[in-house]
């Protein structure tokens, strides 16, 4: 298994509908997620700097992040960008943070 942590950029003003997108997680979403192997997902806030942090565990090579090629995935990411800093193919900025230290 695989720890994945990154960081994402909500735009100001946006946090609760933010939070109110994902409370209303797509179920066909929710599945891509689990069958591409992408366990124990958790996105935090952080109030001071609207930057979103993002945690999974991987249980095969592809983060959620990586999953660009799947069409649900794509309209995911085009119902997101009116509120996150996002690409030009309407990912979200996504920079993977490096581990630097783990206790189990």
């Amino acid at each position: 298994m695989q720890r994945f942590a990154f960081k994402m950029y909500l735009k100001p003003g946006f946090e609760d509908e933010y939070e109110k997108r994902h409370a209303a997680l797509w179920p066909e979403l929710k599945k891509g997620i689990q069958e591409a192997g992408v366990r124990n997902y958790s996105i935090y806030w952080d109030r001071d700097t609207n930057i979103l942090f993002g945690y999974q565990e991987i249980e095969g090579g592809q983060s959620s992040q990586d999953m660009g090629a799947d069409e649900v995935t794509q309209r995911w990411w085009a119902y997101m960008k009116d509120i996150m800093e996002t690409n030009a193919d309407n990912s979200p900025v996504t920079i993977p943070l490096r581990e630097v230290f783990h206790l189990d």
